[in-house]
């Protein structure tokens, strides 16, 4: 499968200045750029879609250039609906290197170049910015963006100057990577398009060269229809643990967001976010078909985001953790300790002597001590398998289970 084919049969297509798709497979200018901005310590599943996108160039020969937004995130993406906060320089510092890690870890390519765009607003004077940027933009341009009419339209909250320029300086970032890389293309999310347009027309105003874009829609639950990211608060994240920010999903409760995907959802998140090709894919879905209890679709998707993102050695351990909690017949009393502490690598721990109550509330299982109560009230909890009704105090090495699918070990 052709480059061009694969990005459309993985729905990684939306609004490009590429007008036949088949351009790419033949491009002579293999370099492309995209960007993340340091908004959090760690990405989500929806910047890594646009990963995905960006590795299925890398396999087809195109050499990356991914930068973390230093200089851009010191100012926020601007959004449709208000301003955003600054952030403290010294968490932005943080937050770049936590997300340079996970890009890195996504990307492996021997010819990835990681860049910082800070490198190059550092020491970049305003009137010298004004002269060369501002100067090529018409206000026309520039309030004919979606986020700005969205902002300075009836009912708008407005808009702060820094954030009205955002735009230019993303541009910037193309035109820097252009004349020092010669990168000609940039990928993005379908929501980033009108900012990277800025930097094809600085491309073509200040070096009369030709440069291009191409985006991928945002990644939507087909059920829902809510999108996959931190703005819409169903943040699932690429961090396993805190840095800091309390930006984390557990590799256990990552594996299961996956393994819980509706049939309906489960062909088109493969397609984005497994490297299975199209005969593979298609293959698992007939077998799925023939015996859905069976989920084998959902199984393949977890486990092969799961490697992606956590390494095969986590996937194996949470694909076997999770055979051994869900089945039906295993007898939770026969673990040994020993057993049930090597649990404690991928599941939440509350140390012995804890009431139940309190073990809910501070592992998240329950959202207060009042909802620990209900869950205990209403049998939602069992102790090495066996239902609990009162709050009692843990006091053996123990595996506490909540509804269906959330676990604790007491240690």
């Amino acid at each position: 499968m052709k480059l061009s084919e694969e990005l459309i049969y993985r729905g990684f297509k939306a609004e490009t200045t590429i007008e036949n798709p088949a351009d790419l497979d033949t491009r002579e200018n293999k370099k492309f750029y995209w960007g993340a901005d340091p908004s959090a310590d760690s990405l989500t599943i929806g910047n890594l879609a646009a990963l995905m996108m960006c590795a299925c160039f890398v396999r087809h020969g195109y050499e990356p250039y991914l930068v973390v937004g230093g200089a851009t995130g010191q100012i926020g993406d601007p959004k449709d609906n208000g301003e955003r906060e600054l952030k403290p320089l010294e968490e932005i510092e943080h937050n770049k290197k936590c997300i340079k890690a996970q890009i890195e870890n996504v990307i492996k390519s021997d010819n990835v170049t990681m860049c910082d765009n800070y490198d190059w607003f550092r020491d970049m004077k305003y009137l010298d910015f004004l002269r060369e940027v501002g100067k090529v933009f018409s206000m026309t341009q520039l309030l004919d963006r979606q986020f700005v009419q969205a902002r300075i339209g009836e009912g708008g909250s407005g808009i702060s100057y820094a954030e009205f320029s955002y735009s230019l300086i993303q541009g910037y970032d193309f035109l820097h990577l252009y004349r020092e890389y010669g990168v000609g293309m940039q990928l993005c999310g379908a929501d980033q398009y009108g900012n990277c347009t800025s930097g094809i027309h600085l491309i073509k105003r200040l070096e009369n060269g030709k440069a291009d874009v191409w985006s991928t829609p945002l990644v939507i639950d087909p059920i829902t229809g809510r999108k996959f990211g931190k703005s819409e608060g169903n943040a699932i994240w690429l961090a396993s643990s805190d840095n800091g920010g309390g930006n984390y999903t557990s590799i256990f409760d990552f594996y299961q967001f996956w393994l819980n995907q509706p049939d309906e959802s489960v062909e088109y998140l493969m397609k984005i976010y497994t490297l299975l090709n199209k005969e593979e894919i298609e293959s698992i879905i007939a077998k799925h078909q023939k015996a859905p209890e069976k989920r084998l679709a959902q199984r393949t998707l977890a486990r092969c985001v799961t490697e992606i993102v956590h390494g095969a050695k986590n996937a194996n351990a949470i694909e076997n953790l999770t055979k051994v909690l869900f089945d039906k017949n295993t007898d939770f009393t026969s673990f040994s300790e020993d057993e049930i502490i090597e649990f404690t690598e991928y599941l939440p721990v509350i140390k012995k002597g804890t009431s139940l109550v309190d073990a809910l509330a501070t592992t998240g299982l329950a959202e207060s001590k009042k909802k620990a109560r209900e869950f205990i009230a209403q049998g939602a909890i069992s102790l090495n398998g066996i239902k609990v009704s009162d709050d009692i105090e843990l006091n053996q090495t123990a595996i506490i289970k909540k509804g269906k699918n959330k676990f604790a070990v007491v240690k």
